[in-house]
């Protein structure tokens, strides 16, 4: 098996990729990505090499992707937008042997020190910049012959991701070619949230994040649909190309879909293609579903995964499960909710989610002390993520263990806190985090954005919390801040603010 098998079936003229207003057709994809592997192989590429994706949403990145995997190589997809250090930083921790840039990063690329990675041979460039040492990309797809796939085993590896970095330092996630290739059956052979070769799916979530590597690109060309790939996202351009190429599927993050909702100038129609709209990567504030359903008549659904679980875990498309909800396990995923004894918690207590599944990851690259932190030796992995369960089997996301604060004994969560604020006229968005307390051990403190032309006080703030919660939940502090740390999967990067 080779996970880069998965475009090979499909009808040759059925549109696989659509880059930069230029498609390409499933039949022309797997020409190119043959002669690309043959073009990695010159390079003197084998098996187990690392090789670095530092491309945007485009073509480039799709036919790299899938030639490095059916080579045998492991992709590392890198976040283009990255400054030169962070580049850096992650090649060496990788060990890339070949980086392939895009246009957008080849200035960040161009300063990475080349003597801190020594293991680092090739720069491949797609477009022809003059960097010091690169080969074109064009000249190692005029590679003859043509090269097949290279056959590799379901516990080989495939891609290493880095982490979001929101419980502490990103670390590099060894996702296999069958971990992948479950999580794409697993979400197929969940009724709901199958996806069919007629459907369009809209890829804006960043290629070099899991949930738009594998649910976007990955999903689309595992059903035989079509993905049309967008390098940034813009409310008002991303909504015209919907509507411009009818698409049907969309996998989003929180901040995409607050956009559209309060966006002016929208007509009613415009996501009426879509039949699939999910939600994933941070929590989705209830107001902001029900806004989008009142204005489109499309109904948001979340899921819950992780960098980890290929990502998808769970979903609540093609579910009754209510707003708020991240659904219900995928078929081949076993889900339990523990306690700090690691028993499981009766159903309405909230509890650690661990997760076990072929889609779990196998460790994280070159840190064994903290796999074994965090896969048991059943392996059941540990999320760090806290969640209940109702009666009728729907899940909801509580918030993380690590991010909890304890005062006085209390556990609180941030996230009801945060709820809480959120509900104040004033305020925009919030977070909250725990400090240290001479007292009670831990104190609450919020940083509140407020809303523009919107004015409040501290005392104001903390007054509305007393009313709603119970005072060893309220803050003790309120900072005003213009801006919140958020990482590019949308997640709030709590640690920053500690």
């Amino acid at each position: 098996m080779n996970l880069a098998s998965i475009i090979d079936e499909h009808p040759s003229n059925a549109v696989a990729v659509v880059s930069r207003g230029r498609p390409t057709t499933y039949g022309e994809l797997r020409d190119q990505v043959a002669h690309l592997r043959g073009g990695f192989a010159e390079l003197g590429l084998v098996a187990g090499d690392r090789i670095a994706l530092v491309c945007g949403n485009n073509w480039y990145f799709a036919v790299s992707y899938l030639a490095a995997l059916g080579v045998g190589l492991v992709v590392v997809p890198l976040n283009p937008s990255a400054p030169g250090p962070e580049l850096t930083r992650q090649l060496a921790v990788t060990g890339a042997r070949a980086v392939v840039v895009s246009p957008a990063a080849a200035k960040a690329v161009a300063t990475i020190d080349r003597a801190e990675l020594p293991e680092l041979e090739h720069v491949v460039d797609t477009a022809g910049i003059d960097l010091e040492g690169a080969t074109s990309l064009d000249e190692l797809m005029e590679a003859e012959p043509m090269m097949g796939l290279v056959p590799r085993e379901d516990d080989d590896l495939a891609v290493l991701v880095f982490t979001s970095g929101t419980a502490g330092a990103p670390r590099a996630a060894m996702l296999t070619h069958g971990n992948l290739l479950a999580n794409l059956r697993q979400i197929q052979s969940f009724e709901g949230r199958r996806q069919q070769p007629e459907d369009v799916s809209f890829g804006v979530l960043p290629l070099s994040h899991i949930f738009g590597l594998n649910v976007v690109l990955g999903l689309s060309l595992y059903a035989g649909s079509s993905v049309v790939l967008v390098e940034r996202f813009d409310p008002s351009s991303s909504a015209e190309a919907i509507e411009r190429h009818g698409v049907t599927v969309i996998a989003g993050v929180p901040t995409m879909w607050a956009a559209w909702a309060s966006l002016p100038g929208l007509g009613p129609d415009t996501f009426s293609t879509v039949r699939i709209a999910s939600s994933g990567a941070a929590k989705l504030p209830v107001e902001t579903a029900q806004l989008f359903e009142d204005r489109f008549d499309v109904r948001i659904t979340e899921g819950y995964g992780l960098t980890e679980s290929s990502p998808v875990a769970t979903t609540a498309t093609g579910t009754d499960a209510p707003w708020g909800s991240i659904g219900a396990p995928l078929p081949g995923v076993e889900v339990r909710l523990v306690d700090a004894d690691g028993e499981d918690v009766l159903i309405g207590d909230a509890g650690e989610l661990w997760l076990r599944g072929p889609n779990v990851f196998i460790g994280y690259w070159g840190d064994p002390e903290a796999t074994e932190r965090c896969l048991s030796p059943e392996g059941w992995y540990r999320t760090g993520d806290v969640a209940v369960v109702d009666d009728h089997g729907h899940l909801y996301l509580v918030d993380r263990v690590k991010d909890i604060i304890i005062v006085s004994g209390f556990n609180v969560f941030p996230a009801e806190v945060e709820e809480v604020l959120n509900e104040h006229p004033a305020v925009d968005r919030c977070a909250v985090v725990g400090v240290p307390h001479p007292h009670s051990g831990e104190a609450v403190k919020a940083y509140v954005m407020l809303e523009d032309g919107r004015s409040a006080e501290e005392d104001d703030i903390v007054a509305w919390c007393s009313d709603r919660l119970a005072r060893y939940k309220c803050p003790d502090k309120v900072m005003f801040v213009d801006e919140l740390p958020i990482a590019l999967s949308g997640k709030l990067v709590r640690r920053e603010l500690r």
